[in-house]
């Protein structure tokens, strides 16, 4: 097989398993120039949806891929840059469902939501990760600096309104950034947010590559202990190296306290165990089945774990 222009992978992913990632759009093409973005200073800022590439092109590449054979857990549209951008995205959506039962993953800033057709395509995901940076339009600025027609209202009205229409899920991402969106003030208003928004999991993250700006910094343990309190999610740098963190020595009884909390899928439970030096996380995994206190809930080929 030639080299492949559009598809990457399969890579593990910390959220998604092993990921099969397609970008439709050129590189650092996106309608924000976020102060936190590893790509750097966004190179061309614009907010005007084009058929950069055609659907066919891209389609022909993941039917190559399948007849390789080799395993993935999720297709994901993601790019290095903003994928709703690209005019074609709801085609490519449903040209791929055509041709896997694997679930269907969009990575997203949201700033396109306010466009019902952009709506509409995402409709067609199975999974849908937008990003929610800010609170007010003065953050909005700050961290996201977004192309001039966006206004951050129009953003969280968008996200609202996907939120009570999707079938998928969602799952919401915010960045904390050291000194600029970690207080306790800040994320109380991050938790009145999200009140408005129909989610189904909602990740912390926190920048750990080289930002566009060297004073995006990362925010301390304490603060990222803080958030995780507060809002009630998963810190994504619980999901790589580490792990989630537990002192219960027993593998099942760490992950049940940590489910009590954040129901879990399998991808983040079988790295959690191998962090751990678990031997066989299968086995675990089907303790876990097995026990009436965990609901298991499967969609789309990802399980998720909670206590009842």
């Amino acid at each position: 097989m030639t080299e492949m222009k559009y598809l990457f992978g399969p890579v593990p992913s910390r959220r998604l398993g092993n990921s099969l990632g397609i970008s439709p759009i050129p590189k650092k093409t996106c309608n924000y120039s976020c102060i936190y973005c590893q790509l750097g200073r966004t190179d061309h800022l614009t907010n005007q949806r084009k058929m950069f590439f055609p659907v066919q092109e891209i389609i022909e590449e993941f039917d190559q891929f399948l007849m390789k054979s080799e395993a993935f857990d999720v297709v994901t549209i993601v790019g290095e840059g903003e994928p709703t951008l690209y005019l074609g995205l709801g085609e490519l959506i449903q040209e791929i469902k055509k041709r896997t039962e694997k679930p269907v993953a969009v990575i997203t800033n949201g700033a396109l939501l306010y466009d019902p057709q952009v709506r509409a395509e995402l409709e067609e995901a199975d999974i849908v990760l937008p990003t929610v940076d800010a609170y007010d339009q003065a953050l909005f600025k700050k961290i996201n600096r977004p192309h001039g027609t966006i206004e951050f209202q129009q953003v969280q009205s968008g996200l609202k309104t996907f939120s009570e229409t999707f079938d998928g899920q969602l799952w919401i991402e915010i960045m904390l950034i050291d000194g600029i969106n970690d207080d306790d003030e800040s994320l109380e208003k991050y938790k009145g947010l999200l009140q408005e928004i129909h989610h189904d999991r909602l990740y912390l993250n926190t920048p750990v590559r080289p930002p566009a700006e060297s004073y995006a910094k990362a925010v301390s343990p304490e603060r990222m202990e803080r958030a995780v309190e507060l809002l009630g999610g998963i810190s994504i740098e619980m999901l790589v190296s580490e792990g989630f963190h537990s002192e219960i020595p027993d593998h099942k009884e760490a992950i049940l306290s940590i489910i009590k909390r954040h129901p879990m899928n399998q991808f983040e439970i079988e790295g959690f165990l191998k962090s751990r030096g678990c031997g066989d996380p299968v086995a675990i995994l089907d303790e876990l089945r097995k026990d009436s206190r965990v609901v298991s809930i499967v969609y789309k080929g990802f399980e998720t774990f909670r206590l009842r």
